[in-house]
């Protein structure tokens, strides 16, 4: 039963980030992150795909919380774990090193991966519209929104209806697409 599968991973998901906040000003739980990917999937993108869903809340466990690969293929099998994985940084890596890999990267993931990927990426860009994390400078959003632009750049040709949403953003901050 999907809505038993999809509930499984929320609950999953909530229990991997439950001490984690946002950085924006409000320290919104984590866990609106995800969700909200999730959403846009399924709202605005049109998406149906139980997997690309699952994937979607999940997207960020690996790379932000003491789960792994295993664990998540052990609890929700070996395609959402692949997608997962294809999402996941490595954080042994220095930043700088993963924002350009995950350009590099970007043209050669599976479409499923692109799918949630684009829906990050525009849930991420929307936050920062919508408020400055803690910290961050003016210049640092806008660093933020010239390499999402890259980034998205290979992942186009995946969903018109997110990456009209996203050309949008980049047209309202003046960057080129």
């Amino acid at each position: 039963m999907e809505i038993k599968a999809l509930i499984h991973c929320a609950d999953f998901s909530a229990k991997k980030h439950k001490d984690q906040r946002r950085r924006d000003p409000e320290k919104t739980p984590y866990i609106n992150h995800p969700i909200g990917v999730a959403h846009i999937l399924t709202e605005e993108a049109g998406i149906t795909d139980i997997n690309v869903i699952q994937a979607a809340l999940l997207h960020d466990t690996v790379e932000d919380t003491n789960t792994t690969i295993e664990e998540i293929k052990e609890e929700f099998g070996e395609e959402i774990a692949g997608i997962v994985d294809e999402l996941s940084d490595d954080k042994n890596l220095p930043k700088a090193e993963r924002k350009r890999l995950q350009i590099v990267h970007a043209p050669s993931a599976s479409p499923k991966a692109k799918l949630v990927k684009l829906a990050d990426k525009l849930y991420n860009l929307r936050d920062l519209q919508r408020t400055k994390p803690e910290g961050w400078t003016s210049e640092r959003v806008e660093e933020y929104f010239i390499w999402a632009a890259k980034v998205i750049d290979g992942l186009r040709g995946t969903n018109k209806q997110m990456e009209a949403s996203l050309d949008e953003l980049f047209k309202a901050r003046n960057i080129s697409i």
